[in-house]
């Protein structure tokens, strides 16, 4: 099997200038290079560069596929946009680490496995690019899953609790559900990390954010809009609405009232939790192979019902079939046997059907491939 690694870097906050790009065509004669992009596939030999260090220096966002089952994601995000305090207990180290670099945080998420197929690494960046903002929007449902996944590697001790399982783990949208995929997350153990996850709006009362602008002193907004015009921050938008909800009512912790689990019970019910769903399938799909069975047995009673108006012709069609020596006929020919011999039965006149069925088979005693297939139909004259 030949060797396949991809490289994708992602500039999202701010574009590469004309040195950054070629400082980046030095480590690599063959990557396409873009303002917001370095991609490169390697089929033999390595990438020159040090991933962790292009992030720091260059880029928003990374990912990397190889086909002996090894991915690799990472994130930078703004250091002051984030709880820094809260996202530390979600990246225990191993599968999911946090570097941090001056200004910023680069969340390292890593996922191994010995079972794997060869995959490609094209379009997972693109997938998966949104845990970003939202990360940076305080939703932090891909870290807790990073967490789950150090959970599920036996990465921590059995006794060790889970963090704060955040709002809406049991609505994972498109973004999230390619990284519970990208990671080769348990989705049992989501759906049991899920049961303590309450639901919540978040979405911002723009009547509410508008009148608490408009309350600010005007120097505070002078200030912003000098940001806006002559320092533009992407995310001078998620800066003011953190302050925004943080000014408001102080909210408790949405989970305050849920127990924090432990890292073995969450293993255990995830394991009993796929037994069921695993029972439950079995069952589900008895009853579907039962209904189906049902339903061929009623279109069975009413097609043979309806033969018993062309029960002549069935027969003399019998006997084209068989005298055109072909094995394709014979078997269309067996077939209508096993409707007649159905027929017959089902009015009471089996006698009659094996008579009828006793002269064929005399009459056509030469024809082997025929009277094979009859024995194979148990049908005998």
């Amino acid at each position: 099997m030949s060797e396949y690694q991809y490289y994708e870097f992602a500039a999202v906050d701010k574009p590469l200038n004309e040195k950054d790009m070629q400082a980046l065509r030095n480590l690599s004669t063959r990557a396409q290079i873009t303002p917001s992009s370095f991609v490169n596939e390697y089929n033999w030999g390595d990438f020159k560069g040090n991933p962790l260090k292009l992030v720091e220096k260059y880029f928003d966002a990374f990912l990397y596929v190889a086909n002996w089952g090894t991915r690799w994601f990472m994130l930078k995000v703004p250091r002051q946009l984030v709880d820094v305090n809260l996202i530390n207990r979600y990246c225990p180290g191993g599968s999911a680490v946090i570097h941090e670099k001056e200004d910023y945080l680069i969340f390292e998420f890593t996922s191994e496995t010995d079972d794997y197929e060869w995959e490609e690494g094209e379009g997972w960046l693109s997938s998966l690019i949104s845990l970003r903002a939202d990360i940076i929007n305080s939703d932090y449902r891909s870290l807790y899953l990073a967490w789950l996944f150090c959970a599920q590697m036996e990465e921590m001790e059995d006794d060790e609790l889970e963090p704060p399982v955040p709002p809406n783990l049991d609505r994972l949208n498109a973004p999230l559900k390619t990284f519970v995929d990208f990671m080769r997350i348990d989705t049992d153990l989501v759906a049991v990390a899920s049961e303590n996850s309450i639901s919540e709006d978040r979405q911002t009362d723009p009547k509410a954010l508008k009148s608490w602008i408009g309350n600010l002193p005007a120097s505070e907004k002078n200030d912003i809009l000098f940001r806006l015009v002559e320092a533009p921050s992407p995310h001078l938008g998620a800066e003011l609405k953190q302050r925004f909800q943080q000014t408001g009512s102080a909210k408790a912790d949405s989970n305050s009232n849920k127990q924090l689990r432990k890292v073995m019970d969450l293993i255990s019910k995830a394991e009993t939790y796929a037994e069921e769903r695993k029972r439950r399938a079995a069952e589900q799909k008895s009853r579907e192979q039962a209904r189906k069975k049902r339903e061929r047995a009623l279109a069975r009673k009413k097609y043979i019902e309806s033969l018993a108006e062309r029960e002549d012709s069935l027969w003399k069609k019998v006997d084209e079939l068989i005298n055109s020596k072909q094995p394709a006929k014979y078997d269309e020919a067996v077939e209508l046997l096993v409707d007649l011999r159905d027929l017959y039965k089902k009015t009471g006149k089996d006698k009659a059907f094996n008579q009828k069925l006793k002269t064929i088979c005399e009459n056509h005693y030469r024809k082997v491939s025929f009277l094979n297939r009859l024995q194979k139909e148990n049908l005998t004259g």
